[in-house]
Formats: structure tokens, sequence, C-alpha cells
């Protein structure tokens, strides 16, 4: 007998129904967001992942007690994936944001995870480089930002998070960047790797690359900022998925590729992205690469524009005949869409953000359809504890009250 999920059907007077396709008996599986998932090596305690979010709460670039005390509260997710934590000074985009690049950082990352695992969560560190979405503040020596082009990000949302000259912390638009020689892209990949590998000494489970999101992996892969000229130019498919495919394998080398995901966000136009007439083929051709090359998961982020989805049901199937691998979707999702999604096979585990910020017992809250707080968006990015460690969880005696007034 043969279990396929993807033609699961569930008969609710007589349980599991036994059927036949194509000759193969099928037993019928109802998939649910709380059930446990292997991924890799991992077993995931249910389907739902806390989506990587900057806050801005480390003054020192290092990770501390308060962001482990962050991480563990939100533990009970199937897997966490931290904010992004960049590779190098180089690759900062914000004031506040623990690095991964050298050992001081890696000795905070280390109490983060210690915390995770005493509380036997999951997580991935997301590794990050901006490029453009810099400010030369920000840079070493104020030098430009690196990028695969000299054209600066100039939509209302480009901002960099620095700190003015008044000593206050704020957005201010970002500089103008130069774009990489291309003997320098090398060594930006061996950052990435560098970090892969920091992460891993740090205790985590895993890394997720940012490919997302306007940053320095989708400066090269959109063909409308990429003007380069060079190997890593945007005239063919192979050249403008060549630099994040060399990220990949490089991390893959170092910590292997049971332990290596991906964030991308096809059709996204987050941070003046423009559309172009190639996403769908540049990303369909990147789930077959990354396919082959047996990483732990795609992430895929659909940036929602006034309710409209941009990544639809159908070029999801389409990604899942082109990636085998476990697909995570975020972006905009609430209960019953991401029921829908996981039940019919078009991903694996679903990515909720900002709930996660005001709920840190958002599994439970989902699982009971318990009310969900609110953030207080002032609260975002910098401060202290307020609005970062201080929301609590759903308590017994509102659960009760809950239960009672239905």
């Amino acid at each position: 007998m043969q279990a396929k999920e993807r033609f699961a059907t569930v008969d609710a007077t007589s349980g599991p129904v036994l059927f036949e396709i194509n000759t193969v008996v099928e037993l019928a599986i109802m998939k649910t967001l709380f059930d446990s998932y292997q991924l890799g090596a991992l077993r995931l305690a249910n389907r739902i992942a806390m989506a990587p979010m900057t806050r801005s709460r480390a003054p020192s670039s290092v990770a501390d007690e308060q962001t482990a005390t962050y991480y563990r509260q939100r533990a009970s997710a199937g897997l966490l994936i931290t904010e992004g934590t960049p590779i190098s000074q180089e690759g900062t985009g914000f004031v506040f944001i623990p690095g991964i690049w050298s050992d001081e950082q890696v000795r905070g990352w280390r109490r983060v995870t210690d915390a995770v695992h005493q509380e036997n969560g999951k997580i991935y560190a997301q590794i990050w480089h901006v490029g453009r979405m810099s400010h030369t503040s920000l840079q070493s020596g104020g030098r430009q930002p690196v990028s695969a082009t000299g054209t600066p990000a100039r939509d209302r949302a480009s901002l960099a998070f620095i700190v003015a000259e008044d000593g206050t912390p704020g957005f201010t638009q970002t500089s103008v960047p130069r774009p990489l020689e291309t003997a320098e892209v090398g060594r930006v990949v061996q950052d990435f790797a560098r970090a892969a590998d920091n992460a891993r000494i740090a205790g985590f489970d895993g890394v997720e690359i940012h490919g997302a999101n306007g940053y320095l992996i989708e400066q090269f892969l959109n063909p409308r900022v990429n003007d380069r000229t060079d190997r890593y130019a945007a005239d063919t498919l192979e050249n403008r998925t060549r630099f994040v495919l060399e990220v990949v394998d490089a991390v893959i080398a170092r910590i292997g590729k049971e332990r290596t995901g991906i964030r991308l966000s096809p059709f996204g136009t987050l941070f003046d992205m423009p559309e172009h007439l190639q996403t769908e083929e540049t990303y369909l051709h990147l789930g077959r690469e990354l396919s082959a090359r047996g990483i732990a998961y795609v992430h895929l982020a659909d940036q929602w524009n006034d309710g409209v989805q941009k990544i639809s049901d159908e070029f999801l199937r389409k990604f899942r005949d082109a990636f085998s691998g476990t697909i995570i979707l975020a972006g905009s999702l609430d209960k019953s869409r991401a029921e829908r999604l996981v039940r019919n096979d078009l991903v694996d585990l679903v990515a909720f953000g900002q709930p996660f910020i005001a709920n840190p017992d958002l599994v439970n809250r989902i699982r009971r359809t318990l009310p969900l707080a609110k953030p207080d968006r002032s609260t975002y990015y910098g401060g202290n504890a307020v609005g970062y460690t201080d929301y609590p969880s759903f308590g017994a005696q509102q659960e009760a009250e809950v239960a009672e007034s239905h």
C-alpha cells in the first residue's frame, strides 16, 4: 500500500478512504498545520514557521540575552527563522542588527540557539547582504554600498535605518551604490559561506540565504536592475542566476545541503525592483537547479499588494513540479488560506511574520482559534523590551473566558 498526501481526502463518517489512482492504492491523509514535519534531519513540531523580521534591538550588533528571550518566547513554532543577520559590515543596511561575521557575534548567537533548543525548538539563521539598500554611514570608512549596479533604489520604501548626526536612530534615503567588480563577487560569495559556517558554530540548525525582497541577490536576478556586462550580467538565464547559485554552492560546501535553505520573492517589487517578463522563467529555473542540489527548503515570500497575492496557486504548482524539496510560503496568510495550501500540497510549511510579534504563543492561538493581539508598529525597529519581549502569552483565565463566550 502506498500513501500519497497529494491526493488525500477524508470521509467524515468512515475515516480515511482507500481509493485507486492509476492502479496504485492510495491511503488518504488529511494534513493540518499542527502535524509534525520532517525537514531533513530535523523533526519539526508543527508546520508553522516564524518568518524573519528585522527588529533592530542589538545596540552593539551582537545578539544578547534580550535577543535570546525574544526567540525563546516564540520557540513553539515548528521552525524559527531569525531576523536577517548581516554576513559582513558591507552587507549591513540597519543599525542595531546582530551580525554573524565576528567571533563575538557568534558567541552572542550561541545564547539564542541554546535558549531555543532548551525549549525543544528548531532555528535557522537568515544570512543577509543588503547590497544597495544601505547607507555610507553604515559602511566601513564611509564607503559606498555595493551592488550589481550603480543605480540607487529610489522608491519611497527604499530606506536605510541609521543613527543621524544628532544621535537619534531613524530611516533615511539609501546611498548611491557602486557595482561590484567581477573579481570582487567571489569575495562576497565567500562572505556568505563564512557566515554559514559561523552559524553552524553558533549552534543553528541551518541557514536561510536571503535572496528575496530587493536585497543583493535579487539585485543580480532582476534584469531591469542588473545592468552588468560581465559573466554576472542579466542577459541570459545562466548569467543572472550565476551569483545566487555560486552562493548556494559555497554554503553547501561549508555546512551541507541538508542545512541550507533560501528565501526568494518571485514577482516581488519591494525596494525598487521593477516587474519583468523573465520572472517565471528565472524562478522555475532556480527551482530546478536548487532541487538538483538537494537543499533543505525554498522559502517563497509573497509580497501582497492591496490584498492581492502575487504568487498564484498556479505558480506554486509549477514551482512544486520544479523543486522536489520542502516549500515554505510567507505573505499575508490567515489560518484558512494556510490550511488550504498545506492540504492541497501546494506548500509544506507556512510562515507568519508580524502576527508573531505580539503573539509569542501564535501556534497555540491558531490551534485554539484564540484572539490575536495587535502589535504596536511604532516599536517595530529600535528601542528596548517594550514591543519586543513584553507581549504576553494568552493566559488560562483568558482562554476560559473565550470558551465561555462561545
